[in-house]
């Protein structure tokens, strides 16, 4: 678990800095600046508990899974941001953003949560 814990951490780590370097080109910054917070490894290195269900899931319908982690995400984002507001911690706020809930969770990133389970779903199969 510790090892799926510390590829999870530093696949969501990659992803966010590639996603947010592609929001900053796609908004006029040449310089592609990527970026993202200590805060967010344990955050994503949550996604280790998928390991031990994928065996489990593998004969539900791809749609069905992809479901799945859509909400799973969500619900850790939104409670895991929750938290961090408490402490004015919060890396993220979609407040202006369409589409977001308290400003925590953008429910237009719905595909982009969908095909992130299904990505990390397939990290963990390897390492089994």
């Amino acid at each position: 678990m510790k090892k799926s814990f510390l590829l999870c951490g530093l696949a969501g780590w990659c992803i966010e800095v590639l996603w947010t370097g592609l929001h900053s080109a796609l908004s006029g910054e040449l310089t592609m600046t990527g970026k993202t917070s200590l805060l967010m490894f344990p955050i994503y290195g949550c996604a280790a508990v998928i390991r031990p269900f994928y065996k489990k899931f593998s004969a539900v319908p791809v749609m069905i899974r992809g479901f799945i982690y859509t909400v799973g995400i969500f619900s850790v984002e939104f409670i895991s941001g929750s938290f961090l507001r408490c402490f004015h911690m919060c890396p993220w706020d979609y407040s202006q953003a369409p589409l977001n809930y308290k400003g925590l969770i953008r429910l237009d990133y719905a595909p982009l949560w969908f095909g992130t389970g299904l990505f990390f779903e397939k990290i963990l199969k390897k390492l089994s």
